[in-house]
């Protein structure tokens, strides 16, 4: 048998908070809440989805793993503020500028890339 991924899972301090906010930026829903597990996903039957569980302490480092969205070609800068506007921040983690990608994070902190559709990277 081989393994394959079922959920991403986030620690969170606020279970309901952070998977409303997850949900609306990748446009998903809850699909099911309970009192220490919020699950996303884009439907009953897709094959992974982000599972949002208690953590007791604060997020204090820059994270070991993190997601990477990317857009429509027309979209990216729209999208982005779409994101802010949904409770993201702007966050610096040693970007020079040049890079293919925005840094944010979500309301708890934890940093996630936009990066520019494979179409605009090719050529």
């Amino acid at each position: 048998m081989t393994a394959s991924l079922h959920h991403i899972v986030i620690d969170t301090h606020d279970l309901p908070a952070l998977a409303r906010f997850w949900a609306a930026v990748l446009k998903w829903r809850i699909l099911s809440e309970r009192e220490r597990e919020v699950v996303i996903g884009p439907d009953a039957a897709a094959p992974v989805g982000i599972c949002f569980m208690p953590a007791p302490e604060t997020k204090s480092v820059k994270n070991r793993l993190h997601l990477d969205l990317t857009t429509q070609p027309s979209e990216g800068e729209a999208e982005i503020e779409r994101i802010l506007a949904l409770g993201a921040r702007r966050v610096e983690i040693g970007q020079t500028g040049e890079e293919s990608w925005t840094v944010l994070a979500d309301p708890e902190g934890n940093e996630f890339c936009v990066v520019r559709p494979k179409a605009t990277l090719i050529g």
